[in-house]
């Protein structure tokens, strides 16, 4: 039942009157009790339910008629959701740990989690591959996170060194290697004298979204997944048995951590879908989509669960209370203002001070004038804005003078015939004026590599076809392009198919790309030409495209993609990028008809 309420606001005097308060609640029921044991994850946790469905139901209900102590004091969880390294953006780590303070202050029992995409995002990640992300975040005192798609962007390897770093345990139920549970599914902790279960879910579309390589063993067959199979169910069951396990241990809530979102090209494996086929989710900490929607959900059995997402970039920092009463409520503590919080208002704490120390490290490097720019370079929109004012980004579903430039630098760099570069890895802006070496790595903060193939026009162009598949939906596989000039029909269904993981297998149906031109010649599908891009496209399957498997590597690796942009600019355009990109949407080069 949802009952209205409040809860006192933050930070210092200053800082409550910048900041809002959103947010939905409801009471729960209690489940049953136990004894609190932290479930290892060795092997996946079959439901304590199961074990006494053949008795009939009497045993489970009088299992269940016991209800736990209430919290001694209410109970804040925080939680921060696809940080992407903006450590000192929005309300920042210090507004973080002042909002923490505040709620301590008032003899509130504080956690804080985090729901994925941490360590990437920002050049203070990229230069250090996550490891000054990870300092920090220890630092902070996190008690538990989520794997998000791009916590992989360093490989494996990479990520489960810095998880072994982090003094706090990463949650997944549906993240297996070879068929074992890579994290422990949940954590159990006990705090004000009441036991909450952490149940942990990555995305299934991590495979493609971030590199797909990174999750197979050197035969090239996958070694890691995420139980992603098209049904949900996979997902679904996994969720149901950390549930189950959670509330055997005692768990007298159950808090789901999902790295899932709300978009439809999420399903059916969105935080809705997850909710509404499992049942004892109580509040579900979503992220992925870098939404900030506060909603309820019906689960399984019809009980209302709260869904919560906090952004991106920590424009806010979620909340999750559960009072003394036993009441939940969620909401958010957002900064409206273009300047941080922590400058704005001049906060000083312990970690505006570990915040400052990262970022001085890097400062001398990241602020050298490398080039200049006569035009603003752009992924968004000039014109449109959103519901909330926002630029409309668009370089993941239409040509922008920004895609341009970045093809061209892989195809001048390369001297291939084709170059490709897709808009997901196309991240930042480049404003007139000078261009330091920080602009151009938030432009590509990954860390790919220029390679280039030799590939069939038949390969090039279902190439196309699958980035184009979504148009005019946004999509992070969609391909600005150089040396190649195309149209995109969408007035016709997609006629791609993808396989179980979600990456391409073909085509069936009529083709939405036509009047496919490289240079002045029309494509010839029998004809071979060298394809220019990075790593992640090219030889490791980025955003589910496959159609270059088997192309013939010509050069693997040459120079990282950031140095690509650096060397186009000093050598090729002599350190100036002038009126030929002066239009943001580009050169024409791509043509959207419906």
């Amino acid at each position: 039942m949802r009952k209205k309420g409040s809860i006192r606001l933050l930070l210092i005097l200053a800082l409550c009157a910048a900041l809002s308060l959103t947010g939905c609640y409801y009471a729960v029921p209690y489940a049953e009790t136990g004894t609190v044991e932290k479930v290892t994850g060795e092997e996946k946790p079959e439901s304590p339910v199961s074990e006494t469905a053949d008795s009939g139901t009497d045993a489970v209900e009088e299992e269940i008629a016991e209800e736990p102590p209430l919290p001694e004091k209410d109970i804040v969880i925080l939680f921060t959701s696809d940080i992407h390294c903006g450590i000192d953006q929005g309300l920042g780590l210090a507004g973080l740990e002042q909002i923490r303070k505040y709620l301590e202050s008032e003899d509130n029992e504080v956690m804080l989690v985090d729901i994925g995409d941490a360590i990437q995002g920002e050049p203070v990640g990229t230069m250090t591959r996550g490891g000054a992300i990870t300092d920090l975040m220890n630092k902070a005192g996190y008690d538990a996170a989520v794997p998000g798609n791009h916590e992989f962007d360093y490989g494996m390897d990479r990520f489960l060194e810095l998880a072994e770093k982090a003094e706090f345990p990463y949650l997944s139920c549906n993240f297996y290697h070879e068929g074992k549970p890579v994290f422990d599914p949940c954590m159990i902790k006990e705090i004000a004298g009441v036991k909450i279960g952490f149940v942990g879910i990555c995305t299934p579309k991590t495979i493609t979204s971030s590199t797909p390589a990174y999750f197979k063993n050197e035969e090239g067959e996958y070694i890691y997944g995420f139980l992603q199979d098209k049904t949900g169910e996979g997902v679904y069951d996994a969720v149901q048995d950390a549930i189950d396990a959670a509330k055997a241990e005692g768990a007298g809530f159950i808090i789901a951590m999902g790295h899932l979102g709300n978009e439809a090209d999420c399903e059916p494996w969105t935080s809705m879908d997850v909710i509404s086929n499992t049942s004892g989710i109580d509040v579900f900490l979503d992220g992925h989509s870098h939404d900030t929607e506060q909603i309820t959900v019906n689960d399984r059995d019809g009980n209302e669960v709260l869904r919560s997402a906090c952004g991106t970039k920590l424009e806010c920092v979620g909340y999750c209370k559960i009072s003394t009463e036993g009441e939940l409520s969620t909401g958010l503590y957002t900064w409206h203002n273009d300047i941080p919080a922590a400058e704005l208002l001049g906060i000083e704490n312990e970690m505006s001070a570990a915040v400052g120390d990262a970022m001085n490290q890097l400062e001398d490097v990241l602020n050298e004038v490398v080039a200049h720019t006569d035009v603003d370079l752009t992924i968004y929109d000039p014109v449109m804005k959103d519901e909330n004012e926002k630029p409309v980004r668009i370089v993941r579903r239409m040509e922008t003078n920004l895609g341009d430039f970045c093809a061209d630098a892989y195809r001048d760099q390369s001297g291939a015939d084709i170059a490709l570069v897709n808009g997901g890895g196309i991240r930042s802006n480049v404003e007139k004026g000078d261009i330091t070496l920080g602009n151009l790595l938030n432009v590509h903060p990954f860390g790919n590599s220029l390679c280039v193939v030799e590939a069939s026009g038949q390969q090039v162009l279902d190439a196309l076809e699958w980035a184009a598949a979504k148009n005019p939906d946004e999509f992070g596989g969609f391909l600005q392009v150089s040396g190649i000039s195309f149209e995109i029909n969408t007035s016709l269904p997609s006629p791609c198919e993808a396989d179980r993981d979600g990456m391409f297998n073909g085509i069936n149906g009529e083709r939405r790309v036509r009047n496919v031109m490289v240079g002045e010649e029309p494509i010839d599908p029998e004809k071979t030409y060298t394809v220019a891009s990075h790593d992640y496209l090219l030889l490791n399957d980025g955003d589910g495209n496959t159609a270059f498997d088997g192309a013939e590597l010509l050069q693997d690796k040459v120079k990282l993609d950031n140095q690509v942009l650096i060397d186009y600019v000093m050598q090729s355009l002599d350190g100036n990028i002038g009126e030929e990109y002066s239009d943001p949407y580009g050169q024409g080069r791509i043509v959207i008809t419906e």
